[in-house]
C-alpha cells in the first residue's frame, strides 16, 4: 500500500520533472516574465482584439486550447477592425502559428494563447495602448 500510494507517485513525478519539465509544470505561457496561462487549457477571452477560443458548445470539455484554422481566419476581420492591424498582417501571423494533428497530413489548427501572445509581441505599440484602455495585457 505504501509502495503504490506514496513511492510510485513520487518516482513518476520525479521522472516527469527531469524528463518533461515544461509539460509536468502545466506548459505555462509567460508574457513579460509573468505567467499568463497554459498552452494546454483554453483561456477565456472575450475582448474584441484577441483571438477567441472555441465556443464551449463546440468543444467537448470546454477547455480546448486550439481552434481549427478556419475559425482563426474567420476572426481576422473583427481583430483588424478593433486594432487597425491589417488583415494581411493578421493572416501572416496565423500562418506562422499553424500546427497539425499529424506531421504533414493532419488537420490544421492554431493554439489560441500562443497566437494571442504572438499578436502582442508583434504589435507591441497597439497592445500597449489597448492594455492601458482595458487594464489587460501588461
Amino acid at each position: 500500500m505504501l509502495l503504490c500510494g506514496l513511492a510510485f507517485p513520487l518516482v513518476v513525478t520525479g521522472f516527469a520533472q527531469v524528463l518533461l519539465r515544461d509539460q509536468a509544470n502545466g506548459s505555462l505561457a509567460q508574457l513579460n516574465g509573468k505567467n499568463v496561462g497554459s498552452y494546454d487549457i483554453a483561456q477565456d477571452s472575450s475582448l474584441p482584439f484577441f483571438f477567441h477560443p472555441r465556443n464551449v458548445t463546440l468543444s467537448a470539455s470546454g477547455v480546448d486550447p486550439d481552434i481549427p484554422l478556419a475559425d482563426a481566419l474567420s476572426q481576422i476581420p473583427r481583430i483588424s477592425a478593433a486594432t487597425n492591424i491589417t488583415q494581411s498582417d493578421l493572416s501572416n501571423l496565423v500562418s506562422l502559428n499553424i500546427e497539425r494533428t499529424s506531421f504533414v497530413f493532419g488537420d490544421e489548427y492554431v493554439n489560441v494563447l500562443r497566437l494571442n501572445l504572438a499578436l502582442i509581441q508583434n504589435h507591441q505599440s497597439v497592445y500597449q495602448k489597448l492594455a492601458q484602455q482595458y487594464s489587460c495585457c501588461k
